[in-house]
């Protein structure tokens, strides 16, 4: 049976409920403290619900290694990270984690809510000494099983996007969250081409009121596209109860995630269009932002990556590393290989991380090397 309703704090989100509104901080505060402050700032005035973060950092997510495995380069991705490590993006994006204590004092103190999303089970014990009220799953992170036990672990709600989640995917990673003791879940439709100029005609929102029926969750859409149109739709005409949206004080001072973050003042329209519907102003709303056919932005029911850009983004999700040098015979334990960024062979994938260990390496193994069944005995 649907669940049409869950918990974070006091606030009540799902059906019959205010869409709620998630501004996400990223790398957008350019590793200055002060603009983070100011994020949070803008997000409680332009009449955000709550701000997320991001808890990680390059050693948490990647390994330090420039083989090509760990050099971005692909078609889909933005062009200021091509040629980058992906441990030098992250070292330029990561959110101090000194400061995230501060940040949530000071959004309770505001009165929005303030969470994150773990990349490592270390980020979750770090998120629970903060007393965060619930737990973000990134979609690349959806199919990495060992974190999505160690958050659920923690019986509180999650909110989870399922971008490039095949079916079967998705279904894994619900079902690993209510099996190993989440409370209240909600699933995120999510298209992650990092466009500039987004097409509705890809987002296939049908998808948001199928994850509700299909899963038994409370469903929203999480957009890391240009624009507020699309997030606009998702909650106005294909019934999101959640949107998530990148926020960045001033899209020309760049950053890795400028490009498909919106400013304060969009933010503002985004939430007063999503508000004006609520109390009625539906077809107003559509038309203002230039769907004049609903089955169109509808699209159809579609899990995994729709376009080119997302096919080429799926090497962002994580895979299975050796994380140091590994000799013939030796036993593979959770100080020689780990589950990190990028994807590499995804022939051992996460979620078989636990059955491989405590078997032995079949050769030598270097570090930074992608584990493949032929390496394990």
């Amino acid at each position: 049976m649907a669940k049409d309703v869950m918990q974070i704090g006091d606030r009540r989100i799902g059906k019959g409920e205010p869409c709620f509104i998630i501004a996400e901080l990223s790398g957008n505060h350019h590793q200055k403290y002060e603009e983070a402050v100011e994020l949070i700032k803008q997000a409680k005035a332009a009449g955000a619900d709550a701000v997320k973060l991001q808890t990680y950092t390059p050693d948490t997510i990647t390994l330090n290694a420039r083989t090509k495995w760990f050099v971005v380069g692909g078609k889909g991705q933005p062009d200021d990270w091509k040629g980058k490590s992906l441990w030098d993006l992250y070292q330029a994006a990561y959110t101090p984690w000194e400061w995230q204590p501060k940040l949530k004092k000071l959004a309770d103190e505001l009165g929005i809510t303030l969470f994150s999303s773990p990349f490592d089970e270390t980020a979750v014990d770090f998120l629970e000494k903060m007393d965060v009220p619930c737990y973000k799953v990134a979609s690349y992170e959806a199919v990495h099983i060992p974190l999505l036990k160690k958050i659920a672990s923690k019986g509180k709600p999650v909110i989870m996007s399922i971008g490039y989640a095949s079916l079967e995917e998705a279904e894994l990673a619900v079902r690993t969250l209510k099996e190993n003791g989440a409370g209240d879940i909600a699933v995120l439709h999510c298209v992650t081409s990092y466009a500039a100029f987004p097409s509705i005609e890809v987002m296939n929102l049908k998808t948001i009121e199928d994850i509700h029926d299909r899963f038994g969750v409370v469903s929203g859409f999480s957009d890391n596209n240009a624009g507020i149109e699309i997030p606009v739709a998702a909650a106005v005409a294909g019934k999101a109860s959640i949107i998530e949206k990148h926020l960045i004080l001033d899209r020309a001072a760049g950053g890795p995630d400028a490009r498909f973050s919106i400013e304060p003042a969009e933010l503002k329209h985004m939430v007063e269009l999503i508000r004006r519907a609520e109390a009625g102003e539906t077809q107003e709303v559509l038309q203002e932002i230039g769907i004049q056919d609903v089955a169109v932005a509808m699209g159809q029911v579609f899990y995994g990556p729709a376009s080119p850009q997302e096919k080429e983004n799926i090497v962002f999700r994580p895979g299975v590393w050796a994380k140091a040098d590994i000799k013939k015979g030796e036993e593979l334990t959770q100080e020689n290989i780990r589950v990190a960024r990028p994807a590499g062979l995804m022939e051992v994938k996460p979620k078989d991380f636990e059955k491989i260990l405590g078997r032995r390496a079949s050769q030598g193994i270097a570090f930074a090397t992608p584990i493949s069944w032929d390496l394990v005995e």
